[in-house]
């Protein structure tokens, strides 16, 4: 719900505040007056596009600021939390425009893009005009509008996870014809890489365990010598086991005469004769055992050139050979075995479609009989309207399978006919400007109920009726009203006098500036304002008896 609107320096408007409450506001004004001007100023905080031709002349900027009621439904949130934005109990929008055609945009001061404002707008509010050409005169918003009015969720829930299950079953069967035919046509290589890889019998950490054995034979002599090395500083010249050993009787012997005070002493030589010892034995045998083998150099360096060659050629590295090889295997038992998989697939992919078609067709009978409803109700509101002849009709049709979707295989449009034996066509082609707005009438008064929107505007729904049909377009935006706010611009004595709320755009002149106000009249002035409507400039008493009347019914 609209709850304020500021305006500063739009067109003739210099600086107004207005608030506004629940139920049926009415602006009235004389022709030229400067109601459009609320419209426009409004369309700014909804996403409209910012001219520069409305910065009042001879200001260097314009700015409105509208407060709002948070909507609660879970699509505005998702909305939200997808442009990363807060919210509480309200919404404040700000939108301001400079000379040069710079405008900015804030949503409880955090600026977001007119794209952004533009997705916002829709869930707040909706206006209804001879123009407009979003909302319900949008066919592609038909069917959500149906679907809305039923209130069949769960149907629309199955069918939607229906249609998934079918999507993936159809992928998966789609994928797998394509890897298929992409295997049989590399099916010669595919068998000449798998023994190529076969034959290799790679084992794992093998290039690790290669370059390691390599680099012991290439280093073979240097190995050799460094071991002999240590082992002749061991044993030759000074025994160091011999000398280790008269170091530990020595102190043994100081140990019996102090009750083995030094005995971990004794411990540390014992030890150190037994590493020693070790040491020598560790050395004779490496030096036994290295080789300097030619022929198995040559092999391991022959083997490594192999198998670096074999991971160049496939593009990935040595250690991931033995997956490549896996995978290999994997598509050519893709190919031998491949046709009693796809059968598979393909009846899980059957199943998936017939589940999603009876989904979708038990959803198309809950759309039926909803259009049905809606268009029983719809034609009982035309003729208080003036418009007995006209038709109001919801076609749905089924897509092929080209149009099937989460949201079944029906298209849905509302058409209409004006004239008997006219055919059925789209609202916004077929219907005048006023018979347009009162068919919105009409409809929005059985809708109100299922709309997640706040605040619905009119702009001269009454536009070419008076009397009798005037006074039913009032009582029905009236009963809408106790629904959602209202707001609606009228030139109809008979519709103003229904409003909660009314409001009085006036223009003046000083000094060669022009300034439009708007103004919320008290029931004193409401009664002469809807007299004035009836009777013109002169207000006689028996405009204002008859204005009270409406007023009263």
């Amino acid at each position: 719900m609209l709850s304020s609107l500021s305006i500063r320096n739009v067109v003739l408007i210099d600086k107004l505040d207005l608030d506004f409450k629940s139920g049926l506001s009415v602006l009235t004004g004389e022709t030229g007056a400067g109601k459009s001007i609320l419209l426009d100023s409004l369309g700014l905080l909804l996403g409209n596009r910012a001219e520069t031709n409305l910065i009042r002349y001879g200001e260097d900027k314009l700015s409105v600021t509208g407060t709002f009621t948070l909507p609660t439904n879970s699509e505005f949130k998702t909305l939200l939390d997808e442009y990363e934005l807060e919210a509480e109990d309200e919404i404040v929008i700000k939108r301001t425009l400079n000379t040069e055609g710079k405008s900015k945009i804030f949503f409880n001061d955090q600026p977001v893009s007119a794209k952004i404002l533009k997705e916002i707008g829709r869930f707040l509010v909706e206006i209804h005009g001879q123009f407009d050409n979003q909302g319900l005169l949008n066919q592609a918003n038909h069917l959500d509008i149906l679907d809305l009015y039923g209130g069949y969720k769960e149907d629309l829930s199955k069918t939607a996870a229906s249609w998934k299950q079918y999507k993936l079953a159809r992928q998966s069967r789609q994928t797998a014809e394509q890897d298929i035919q992409k295997a049989k046509t590399d099916e010669d290589n595919l068998r000449h890489w798998v023994d190529e890889l076969r034959k290799m019998n790679i084992q794992e950490n093998e290039e690790e365990t290669l370059s390691q054995r390599r680099q012991e034979l290439m280093n073979a002599e240097k190995i050799v010598a460094s071991i002999n090395d240590a082992y002749g500083a061991l044993t030759q010249g000074v025994n160091i086991q011999s000398a280790l050993r008269q170091a530990q009787n020595a102190v043994d012997k100081v140990n019996a005469l102090v009750n083995d005070k030094y005995k971990i002493l004794a411990e540390m030589l014992e030890q150190a004769a037994i590493d020693v010892n070790e040491s020598v034995n560790e050395l004779e045998e490496l030096a036994s055992n290295i080789t300097m083998n030619q022929n198995e150099l040559e092999s391991i360096e022959e083997r490594l050139f192999a198998l670096r060659g074999l991971a160049r050629k496939h593009q990935t590295t040595i250690g991931d050979l033995p997956s490549v090889l896996a995978d290999f295997e994997k598509k050519l038992t893709a190919i031998e075995y491949g046709e009693e998989g796809l059968n598979k697939l393909r009846e899980a992919e059957e199943q998936a479609k017939l589940e999603y078609i009876k989904q979708a067709n038990s959803l198309s009978s809950k759309r039926q009989k909803t259009a049905q409803e809606l268009d029983k109700k719809v034609m009982a509101e035309l003729p208080p309207l003036k418009m007995e002849k006209a038709k109001f009709m919801t076609l749905i049709e089924k897509n092929d399978e080209t149009g099937w979707n989460e949201k079944g295989f029906d298209s849905v449009a509302f058409t209409v006919s004006t004239n008997p034996n006219s055919p059925q066509g789209p609202l916004n082609k077929i219907a005048s400007g006023g018979e347009l707005a009162r068919f919105m009438l009409a409809l929005k008064v059985n809708l109100a109920q299922s709309s997640n929107i706040g605040t619905m505007i009119f702009d001269e729904v009454d536009a070419g009726v008076g009397g009798a049909t005037a006074q039913a377009v009032g009582e029905r935006l009236a009963r809408l009203a106790k629904t959602v706010q209202i707001l609606v611009v009228t030139h109809s004595p008979q519709v103003a006098a229904c409003g909660n709320h009314h409001f009085k755009v006036e223009k003046y002149t000083v000094d060669n500036i022009t300034t439009t106000t708007v103004k919320e009249l008290n029931d004193i002035e409401r009664h002469e304002e809807v007299a004035r409507m009836l009777a013109g400039e002169v207000i006689t008493d028996e405009a204002r008896a008859a204005a009270k009347v409406l007023i009263n019914q």
